[in-house]
């Protein structure tokens, strides 16, 4: 596992990779070109990389600025391995070349315990239905904060609820093999002071099921990520919100700490590759299909890959 770790920005999330990274063992520093308050920060990134010689990077920058620290990082000579939160890009596009082997993207829901035990319950099955649903009232998504003054409320900086909320579609291709069709519809649907998108429903036809729902959005006062599967053999709704899965309405509880996903995630992402963590390729192919989602909604079209 690597031993020293830079995080490339210090929001929220930065704040959230530091904290686990350092209860995981690693000695951290920051990049970040505002000044912050941590034991070890640097304002240059080309200096972080020689003073500090990372082994492992986090790029937890706003998401419209992944492409450039990645081009930044290749253009500095830095070879070693790196998670880039989630999504990839805030638009389509390509992966500096020869980086894409090192890469690993920030969907840290693929190591929720309940979405592994879903993922091992429909082995084998023949899926009938799948819906995933998750809401969040973006106001009060980061406390202290004020929501408008946030990347999500913007566009142009990589917001929407369609990207910041892509885990749920990440999972669901994940689960369900990749995805043959899509339609969509979405957009600006509140009140809420924001230029981004915050509510989107995706239906998709996939390889292993032929009816598959993802509603994502910034609105909901009671925070929801929910999946409810159907099978030939047994209906499973799984809440990643109160860490349970009923199986034909008997509970399996899986009690999980706030930064255990993301623990089992960077160890994921540091070692032998599992096949759990989300690659640059898989990481394109949801940005491709995301991006079809928002071309069907203003075409009402069905897109295939």
């Amino acid at each position: 596992m690597a031993q020293q770790a830079l995080v490339i920005g210090y929001g929220s999330i930065g704040k959230r990779h530091d904290a686990v990274l350092s209860e995981l063992g690693l000695r951290t520093a920051i990049y970040s070109r505002r000044a912050i308050d941590h034991p070890c920060s640097y304002q240059s990134l080309d200096l972080a990389l020689q003073d500090f010689a990372p082994d492992y990077v986090v790029v937890a920058n706003r998401t419209s600025e992944h492409r450039g620290t990645l081009q930044e990082l290749k253009s500095l000579g830095y070879t070693g391995r790196i998670l880039v939160e989630k999504p990839l890009f805030s638009e389509l596009g390509d992966i500096p070349d020869g980086m894409g082997d090192a890469i690993r993207v920030g969907y840290n829901l693929r190591f929720h315990p309940i979405l592994l035990r879903l993922r091992e319950l429909l082995q084998g099955q023949t899926i009938c239905t799948f819906q995933a649903y998750v809401g969040q009232y973006l106001p009060t998504w980061r406390p202290g904060t004020d929501y408008r003054d946030s990347y999500s409320a913007r566009a142009g900086e990589g917001g929407g609820a369609l990207l910041d909320l892509s885990h749920d579609i990440d999972y669901t291709t994940w689960l369900l093999g990749g995805w043959s069709r899509v339609t969509a519809m979405g957009g600006k649907t509140s009140a809420l002071e924001i230029d981004s998108d915050d509510a989107f429903s995706l239906l998709l036809d996939t390889p292993r099921c032929p009816v598959v729902h993802v509603h994502v959005n910034y609105l909901n006062r009671t925070a929801r990520r929910e999946i409810v599967v159907n099978t030939t053999t047994h209906t499973y709704v799984a809440d990643l919100v109160g860490n349970r899965i009923l199986i034909d309405g008997a509970a399996d509880d899986h009690p999980i700490e706030r930064n255990e996903t993301y623990a089992a995630m960077h160890r994921d992402a540091m070692g032998p590759d599992t096949g759990l963590c989300c690659t640059a390729p898989q990481g394109l192919a949801l940005m491709r299909l995301l991006d079809a989602a928002r071309q069907a909604s203003i075409e009402h079209v069905w897109i295939t890959p």
